[in-house]
């Protein structure tokens, strides 16, 4: 291993969820030092313990978590935020973007919850789906998970835990969209920004994103980093031997 990273660790995590009697694997990360443990989103609501396990094989318990950033405010991301940061016992301290942290923290309603996508949502629902976790499921979209943001991130600013993590703003999949960069290992944490698809590379998915424009115009910005991997929050980890190159095709540059 490298001298320069051999404190630092990063790792993609494998948390799986059953959503509208789907299977769903995303993928938080684990950034961690000596002083230090990060995750990078926190799931759906009720994966505590999924993430719980996540942590073990790396010697490190939910008691361990220091920080958590989110890159944006759905529900798949500030899922277990709350449960999360109860389990910690301590001040665990929470890092958003500043366009997303009035969605995060409650104050205003997520922008993809609205009365049209809770009406596609319950229709989606099996109907050998028991009412009981029905009205649950509902329940939980009406009333998302939020959690303070007690520390607002901008593009291009570099927080100095972990060997250091580049902030990167990736607005189009939501307004205040982040992604990050792990200085040490040239990994790029892009969350929704980017998927793996089948094995390929691929741009944010057109469904779920708000502003397709600006996000193709924020594919085409990762593009001047220097990354050896890329974590993708949906399909996981991504390699080629140009990345730079892969990523302006993919924004048609």
């Amino acid at each position: 291993m490298n001298p320069a990273t051999q404190n630092y660790r990063i790792h993609m995590l494998d948390i799986a969820a059953v959503v509208l009697g789907k299977e769903d694997v995303i993928h938080p990360v684990l950034i961690h030092d000596e002083g230090h443990a990060v995750l990078v989103d926190a799931g759906y609501p009720g994966q505590l313990g999924k993430f719980a396990e996540a942590l073990s094989p790396y010697g490190l318990r939910m008691q361990d978590v220091t920080q958590v950033i989110l890159t944006h405010q759905d529900i798949d991301h500030i899922g277990s935020l709350p449960a999360i940061l109860e389990e910690a016992g301590h001040d665990v301290e929470v890092m958003a973007s500043a366009e997303e942290k009035p969605f995060i923290e409650g104050e205003k309603m997520l922008l993809k919850i609205t009365p049209e996508a809770l009406a596609a949502a319950e229709a989606m629902i099996p109907p050998t789906v028991p009412d009981a976790w029905k009205q649950a499921f509902l329940s939980t979209l009406k009333n998302p998970p939020k959690s303070p943001v007690h520390r607002v991130i901008h593009d291009g600013q570099r927080l100095d835990i972990c060997g250091g993590i580049e902030v990167i703003a990736t607005p189009g999949h939501t307004p205040g969209h982040i992604s990050l960069y792990h200085v040490p290992t040239k990994t790029l944490i892009a969350a929704d920004a980017l998927r793996v698809v089948d094995g390929r590379l691929c741009g944010p998915d057109p469904d779920q994103t708000l502003d397709m424009g600006r996000a193709m115009e924020s594919v085409g910005k990762l593009a001047g980093c220097e990354i050896e991997t890329i974590i993708c929050y949906h399909g996981g980890m991504y390699k080629d031997g140009n990345l730079s190159r892969t990523l302006r095709e993919l924004a048609g540059l």
